[in-house]
């Protein structure tokens, strides 16, 4: 090979590597600036412990709220039973006055119920 050969290849060549290296600078720089390795994963826990973090309040303020709500209930059912009890104890009291007078008091009404007859002690059936 002559020389001037030997030279055209060569320039040939470099020029190659220039165009290749060209256009990989050219698509490394239009790519989006790199983050460090790594800090996808922490983006992805710091999300799924922020998801983690808003679903855990609010069970918390859905407990909060059931408590409430299962106070206002024992309140409401004492009251209600309370108040069945003062029915009751009226009841018996007419009754004993009405057999006092030697009346007879109506039968309760039939079939008593059975979820009603543990606390109804006085009436046989």
């Amino acid at each position: 090979m002559r020389p001037e050969m030997l030279t055209a290849v060569s320039a040939l060549a470099v020029a190659v590597v220039t165009a290749a290296g060209g256009t990989v600078t050219t698509v490394i720089g239009r790519r989006q600036p790199r983050r460090p390795r790594g800090a996808e994963r922490r983006d992805d826990f710091t999300a799924v412990t922020d998801k983690l973090g808003e679903h855990i309040a609010r069970l918390e303020r859905e407990a909060e709220q059931d408590r409430q709500q299962a106070e206002h209930d024992r309140a409401r059912i004492g009251a209600q039973d309370f108040a069945l009890r003062y029915i009751a104890a009226w009841a018996r009291s007419l009754v004993t006055y009405m057999r006092e007078q030697r009346l007879e008091p109506p039968p309760p009404p039939q079939p008593i119920p059975d979820e009603v007859r543990p606390y109804l002690h006085d009436i046989s059936s």
